[in-house]
């Protein structure tokens, strides 16, 4: 007999599926129950004619207000996460901006602010995650917010010395990324693929689960940045996995049968690890992929939240 699910289907039973992806038309196509957004998302959303009415609306208040290019870029990002948070029945993730991510107690003025635009266009914070970069600094920023009940998400997380100091903070959720991994290490050994049980992006995240489910840590995992859908199988079961939607499209077309790759019944019982600042700078520096990686994915997103800036203030010109 045919197996008439399609590996999209199979995939949400085990595991909740994230669109990574700023744009509504995409959202309303894949309903996902969380979708996420950060400066390269949200980017690429405001070049979206779907888009279009919303910027104008945003930049002709900033202009009439008398808003700087850079609070519009604010409030447009919250603009365009209040769009998406009707579609979802779960949260829209909201970025704190980069060029924060080494100072803690901007980082959470910065959160507090996103939470506070949202409430004035009705979205209540259970709706919303406060997305900040997993330097040590937005770490210690994600600690107070959710002492504050606003859950957060850290990003940019290549390492078990970040996915055991967020959980230590007791983080919401965190995303681990996946493909950027596999890609620092294809650069670094000459390698062109990976079968999907030695990749070393699927093999980090598949170690950060077992460490979380063996130590009864709550933090959601939310394998991201994805280069495959090999990729994104070799981890069905994980809590959450965040997808762009030409995997998700691949996905809803494959009607391949889906094996369940994690689950907390299948753990290895791996004991605590204890990390204070110190242990966690030194093991940081010695892992160089995971500290040229969080580095790149900070200048990374700087670059684009300045790129949205400019586009801004060139349209408030205008």
């Amino acid at each position: 007999m045919l197996n008439m699910k399609t590996v999209l289907d199979q995939l949400r039973e085990m595991t909740v599926v994230v669109a990574d992806t700023g744009e509504v038309a995409a959202v309303k196509e894949y309903k996902p129950v969380d979708c996420t957004t950060n400066p390269s998302l949200v980017l690429k959303a405001l070049k979206d004619p779907a888009s279009e009415e919303l910027v104008a609306l945003e930049i002709e208040t900033g202009r009439k207000t008398g808003r700087t290019p850079e609070q519009v870029t604010e409030i447009l990002t919250v603009a365009m996460g209040a769009e998406l948070a009707p579609l979802v029945p779960g949260r829209v993730s909201t970025e704190v901006d980069a060029c924060l991510s080494f100072d803690t107690e901007k980082s959470v003025t910065r959160g507090r602010a996103i939470i506070d635009e949202y409430s004035k266009r009705g979205i209540e914070k259970k709706q919303i995650l406060i997305k900040l970069a997993s330097t040590w600094e937005g770490i210690r920023a994600a600690e107070i917010l959710q002492d504050d009940g606003i859950d957060c998400n850290l990003t940019l997380l290549f390492s078990m010395a970040q996915a055991v100091a967020c959980a230590d903070a007791n983080s919401f959720l965190i995303s681990p990324f996946v493909g950027r991994i596999t890609d620092w290490y294809k650069k670094a050994e000459g390698r062109v693929t990976y079968a999907p049980h030695e990749d070393p992006g699927v093999m980090s995240v598949r170690k950060i689960y077992d460490y979380y489910k063996s130590n009864g840590i709550n933090t959601i995992v939310m394998g991201a940045s994805f280069r495959s859908s090999d990729q994104i199988k070799a981890l069905a079961g994980c809590d959450n996995l965040t997808i762009a939607p030409s995997l998700l499209d691949e996905m809803g077309n494959d009607n391949s049968p889906l094996t369940r790759a994690l689950s907390p019944e299948k753990i290895s019982g791996v004991a605590p690890i204890l990390m204070d600042e110190a242990s966690f700078r030194w093991e940081m520096n010695a892992d160089a992929m995971a500290s040229e990686k969080l580095a790149e994915g900070i200048r990374n997103f700087d670059a684009d939240h300045k790129k949205l800036i400019n586009l801004i203030a060139t349209r408030m010109s205008a």
